[in-house]
């Protein structure tokens, strides 16, 4: 199920907004691609951030892959759970597993983001 209040990076990240901040993940179709996580490497707080541009890792049992930003701003906050338990990415991708809070500097960025319904077009124009 591809919930519904999020917006979707074409690289497979989420993104939950809430007034200039937005919370970043990756989505449920990822870390099912990845299999089992077992590292995440996240930005430090207060890295200033590029839209597409590569922010951290995720390394799974099957391939490290990379984390992008689907938007421009300041990382705020990163989940420093992930440390100790990066199964919650596997677990709950949308809630426990979430990657990093991000201060939005151009909050229309959003808007280039796909939505639920468009994602889950773009996930069976994948396959």
């Amino acid at each position: 199920m591809i919930p519904e209040d999020l917006r979707y990076h074409k690289e497979h990240e989420w993104l939950r907004v809430d007034g200039q901040k937005a919370t970043l993940g990756i989505s449920d179709f990822a870390q099912d691609a990845l299999g089992d996580v077992v590292f995440v490497e996240l930005p430090a707080v207060d890295t200033v951030i590029v839209s597409d541009q590569e922010i951290g890792e995720v390394e799974s049992t099957k391939a490290t892959s990379s984390i992008y930003s689907p938007v421009s701003g300041k990382i705020v906050e990163v989940n420093t759970e992930l440390e100790d338990h990066p199964e919650y990415i596997n677990k709950d991708p949308y809630g426990q597993g979430w990657l990093a809070v991000v201060e939005l500097s151009n909050p229309a960025e959003v808007n280039s983001l796909m939505t639920a319904s468009q994602y889950e077009e773009f996930l069976s124009s994948q396959s």
